[in-house]
């Protein structure tokens, strides 16, 4: 697991040139086509589907999927142009030999540990089965910033993929102790009373990388104007998210309850989204601490 998310940041910060760079084409205005998940970390895709037509006459058009999976199918298969995506699994994609970059961010912080409300410190997690959505994640990350704060390892507990939407109703079951995943899953346990958070991201990983935009391309090589256009948008769509701003997009997009939107936008922001050396130099050491799983 080391090796491969160390490897996955590495082939990011190799991709991540610039979108100005790629092969001049004329802009052909018309239908952008952008995959997403109906989570939080997707908001500034959906709040730039609103305005670039407006601004630029250039459309979005968005296709929600139901799993990563489902998403990464289409974008390595060039059935859409882009996605907002786990960072881990697009470079997973670019390593074999998927034509896609990086170009932004999809947000800041904005994921949470969630445990039962019979759990009260990391220790407590010995023994128990604790979900994440993929193995490639920065919720795999975090979950083993978390554990060391006990000094525990991943072999510690057990350690089982689910989809996000299971995670709330699996830990009201008892089926799962824990869980880490994107929002606003997190906010849904908190809601139904059947969860607390534990810790916060930015209190194990302050500005931890997890979703991000990206682009084929095959895009980026036929319509490198509207590419151009679409990724400056895309980050002042970031830059004007402020929380009120970010719940009216997501109650257009999200079936999801006025409490659950206002626990989770408590937890992540979407101001300043370049990829930068930092980042990417910060996540890498990040990612030399992680214990495989069993």
């Amino acid at each position: 697991m080391k090796k491969r998310i160390i490897s996955a940041v590495i082939a990011a910060s190799l991709t991540l040139s610039a979108v100005s760079c790629g092969k001049k084409a004329e802009s052909s205005a018309g239908t952008i086509k952008i995959a997403y998940l109906p989570i939080t970390h997707s908001l500034a895709v959906l709040e730039e589907a609103e305005e670039l037509e407006q601004q630029s006459g250039l459309k979005v058009e968005l296709v929600k999927y139901g799993s990563w999976n489902e998403l990464l199918d289409a974008l390595n298969s060039n059935r859409v142009d882009g996605a907002s995506v786990l960072i881990e699994l697009a470079m997973k994609s670019k390593q074999e030999g998927i034509g896609i970059k990086a170009v932004a961010l999809g947000h800041h912080d904005g994921n949470v540990i969630i445990v039962s409300n019979d759990i009260a410190t990391a220790a407590d997690l010995k023994g128990k089965t604790f979900a994440i959505p993929h193995r490639q994640s920065s919720h795999n990350i975090l979950l083993n910033d978390a554990l060391a704060t006990a000094g525990l390892t991943i072999d510690d507990v057990n350690v089982t993929e689910l989809a996000p939407t299971e995670m709330p109703s699996a830990l009201a079951s008892g089926q799962i102790d824990g869980y880490c995943v994107a929002e606003p899953f997190g906010a849904m346990g908190v809601s139904l009373g059947a969860g607390k958070v534990l810790f916060s991201s930015e209190e194990l990983w302050k500005d931890s990388l997890c979703c991000g935009l990206v682009l084929t391309d095959k895009f980026i090589d036929e319509r490198h104007d509207d590419a151009k256009s679409f990724v400056e948008n895309y980050k002042k769509a970031g830059n004007s998210l402020d929380k009120a701003k970010a719940k009216e997009t997501a109650k257009k997009y999200f079936s999801q309850s006025d409490e659950v939107l206002d626990i989770s936008l408590q937890w992540i922001s979407y101001n300043d989204l370049d990829i930068t050396e930092t980042i990417i130099q910060h996540t890498c050491r990040k990612g030399k601490g992680i214990r495989p799983l069993r």
